[in-house]
């Protein structure tokens, strides 16, 4: 067993979207760029060698599940084998609460996303999301006020969105010119 002590705002927020947007759509085909994440940096620091095969295997199941749920395809049940075995603990310090996370280290990063994603659905409901292109496969995290952000990225899902938009209504308008 593995103990490390989290705060749940600290940092796994980050490491979520990184897990969650890391089979982007490139030139329209789907790309994995696990091992450009946080979550594998984090995993390799924190697992052993030997395990390689098994930790990418676990974060590329958690990254699968975590799409599903958060596109509304799967339930949150889908989350669960990823938390078996894994025990937070509280400790009270001086200084506040604290918490330990116990669990294998193989599954340290899969129980931090999940946890994260957690959090995010109980202090932030419906702020986490897919993207509304449906060509992008990346998510995003509304921290507007007003929660109407759509696309991932402005610049490029929202203005070809909104191009296609426009050209749509071009192409349904009456040719006014004769």
């Amino acid at each position: 067993m593995t103990t490390v002590t989290v705060t749940p705002a600290t940092g796994n927020e980050h490491l979520l979207l990184d897990l969650l947007n890391s089979t982007p759509v490139v030139r329209g085909a789907e790309r994995d760029d696990l091992d450009d994440t946080i979550a594998w940096q984090q995993w390799r620091a924190d697992g052993e060698d030997t395990e390689e095969t098994a930790g990418r295997e676990m974060l590329m199941a958690v990254r699968s599940a975590l799409q599903a749920v958060v596109r509304g395809e799967q339930p949150a049940t889908r989350l669960e084998p990823f938390l078996r075995g894994v025990r937070l603990t509280p400790a009270v310090t001086a200084a506040g609460v604290t918490w330990h996370l116990d669990c294998l280290s193989r599954r340290l990063v899969a129980a931090r996303a999940v946890l994260a994603w957690d959090l995010l659905r109980q202090t932030r409901p419906g702020r986490l999301r897919a993207c509304a292109n449906p060509a992008c496969r990346r998510f995003l995290l509304d921290r507007s006020k007003a929660n109407t952000r759509r696309w991932c990225s402005m610049q490029i899902c929202g203005n070809r969105m909104k191009a296609r938009r426009h050209h749509a209504s071009q192409a349904d308008r009456p040719d006014s010119s004769g």
